[in-house]
């Protein structure tokens, strides 16, 4: 369970790799986590006696509710990858097939969900979670990467990085700027139009955004730079 749940603060899922391996916070053997979440997601594979294995599952369901989803781990882990980058980009990059990371295609695998022969074996709700992507389906060639457009008032990237960055400026001010963010850490903000505060994915944000500080112009360099962000 702690080798679970640290794989899980640092990815955001838990649906790793079936040869994945991860060290053992109590500074053991490395714990084949990949082979070991499989056996436990097999017919049987919490236990026999159903008091056990409800109180598995239950500690497994505390460290990511989806442990176990409807569908294959591989199209799990495939799909938050993509949508950490929805997360922190507002929207999904240009992915060119062959585009790997972590052993996976996530460039193929992206353009095979967008075939309608594909999503026709898909459930609903993998369709629903595709399609808030901006992944819907079509027979289409596969398309280039899109125009810049112009509109008016802020982007949707625009916006995404401006939600971060208010999330990142209460995490200084609460916790201190030298305090590491967890990847798991979450952070409501308030944002104009809405009546609730937003959730943000702090530890995801800082992550995709440090890896594409290239990406980022002077201004938000600097605001960065502001809030203790060395990097920037």
């Amino acid at each position: 369970l702690a080798a679970l749940r640290s794989y899980r603060r640092a990815s955001g899922h838990l649906a790793p790799r079936q040869d994945a391996v991860w060290d053992d916070p109590a500074g053991g053997s490395p714990v084949p986590i990949g082979q070991h979440l499989a056996n436990l997601r097999r017919k049987g594979g919490l236990g026999k006696n159903p008091e056990g294995a409800a109180r598995r599952a239950e500690q497994l369901a505390a460290i990511d509710e989806e442990w176990n989803c409807p569908w294959p781990l591989n199209w799990q882990r495939q799909y938050w990858v993509l949508a950490d980058l929805v997360d922190a980009d507002g929207t999904l990059p240009y992915i060119a097939p062959g585009v790997t990371f972590d052993g996976d295609d996530i460039g193929t695998w992206r353009w095979q969900q967008q075939k309608a022969s594909v999503q026709a074996k898909l459930l609903p709700e993998q369709r629903k979670r595709l399609a808030n992507l901006g992944i819907r389906a079509t027979e289409l060639p596969e398309p280039a990467p899109a125009a810049t457009r112009t509109t008016k008032g802020p982007s949707k990237a625009q916006q995404a990085f401006e939600r971060g960055l208010g999330a990142l400026a209460q995490w200084v001010e609460r916790e201190g700027a030298d305090r590491p963010v967890p990847r798991g850490a979450v952070v409501e903000v308030k944002v104009d139009g809405e009546a609730e505060p937003v959730p943000v994915r702090l530890g995801v944000w800082l992550s995709n955004t440090r890896a594409r500080r290239d990406r980022l112009n002077t201004d938000q360099l600097a605001s960065l730079a502001k809030l203790g962000m060395h990097w920037a």
